[in-house]
């Protein structure tokens, strides 16, 4: 009972991840405010668009569960790539990317684990 337990919460917290990580993607790549801080940094256009749209594919990718330990990785990569820029441009505001992370880390793993048992 534990194990299925186990199972649905984090089946549930894919889902949250991908679904609030798709919407967070959007929102910065649509949203004029989101446009206009991004010019802040001097970067082209274009990197944002590369990351909002890239972000946005891995969280569609995510939510299919035969690709999910891919879609992970993706994930991580794309996620570390945005706290990297917020470093290098002082933006410290990095505790919910941490926690993206932290999550698509724990939902991959055990995806991965659970397929070794079988």
């Amino acid at each position: 009972m534990n194990a299925n337990r186990t199972r649905s919460a984090l089946t549930v917290l894919q889902w949250v991840l991908g679904l609030v990580i798709l919407a967070e993607s959007a929102n910065f790549a649509f949203s004029r405010g989101a446009a206009h801080s991004f010019a802040k940094t001097g970067l082209p256009n274009f990197i944002r668009m590369a990351l909002a749209w890239s972000e946005m594919a891995a969280a569609v990718i995510f939510l299919i569960p035969g690709a999910i330990v891919v879609a992970g990785w993706l994930k991580i990569f794309v996620l570390a790539c945005a706290i990297v820029l917020h470093l290098l441009h002082g933006w410290l505001d990095l505790g919910g990317l941490i926690v993206y992370v932290a999550g698509v880390w724990a939902v991959r793993t055990y995806r991965i684990e659970t397929s070794l048992e079988r």
